[in-house]
């Protein structure tokens, strides 16, 4: 399970640029589903890289579902080299994603995000019609699944114009 308020809180501090999406930004807009990772799209600037880089090396971040023992280096060339990146670390689960289905990369995503505020620190969050765009694109049975609901929730937003 994610620590979530210390992963925010790490990223946060190191100053990476990222938005939260998946589970915990569903949960943001009031999803009742649980999740046990923290997905972000960050952005792919060379500075950006590296402060996430800096960010989670302290958490010992490490290929998910790799086999133990199986060489991997956490640096700014891993993640230049990469795009996406499904990582366990002393924090939890944390997906890396440079860019996601239906969505783009954290530019793309900047115009439909918002600001929230978690613990007390503020942390953007992609909007709630983006993200049901978003997982309607990815297709996935568990997104399919919880389409449903998100639009329940959007519903009773009522009209906006939408992030």
């Amino acid at each position: 399970m994610i620590d979530l308020e210390r992963a925010l809180q790490e990223l946060q501090r190191a100053g990476v640029e990222f938005i939260i999406v998946g589970g915990v930004a569903a949960t943001i807009h009031g999803s009742a589903r649980v999740t046990q990772d923290l997905d972000i799209v960050y952005a792919r600037t060379p500075a950006n890289i590296g402060r996430l880089a800096t960010a989670l090396a302290p958490h010992a971040p490490y290929l998910r579902g790799a086999p133990p023992g199986l060489p991997f280096r956490w640096d700014t060339e891993t993640i230049r080299r990469g795009l996406n990146f499904t990582l366990t670390t002393t924090l939890g689960d944390v997906d890396l994603l440079g860019e996601i289905v239906g969505g783009g990369g954290y530019s793309d995503l900047l115009p439909h995000s918002r600001i929230v505020a978690l613990s007390g620190v503020e942390f953007r969050c992609l909007g709630l019609a983006r993200l049901i765009h978003v997982k309607r694109a990815a297709g996935r049975p568990k997104d399919l699944e919880a389409i449903a609901e998100l639009e329940a929730l959007r519903e009773e937003e009522g009209p906006r114009t939408d992030i």
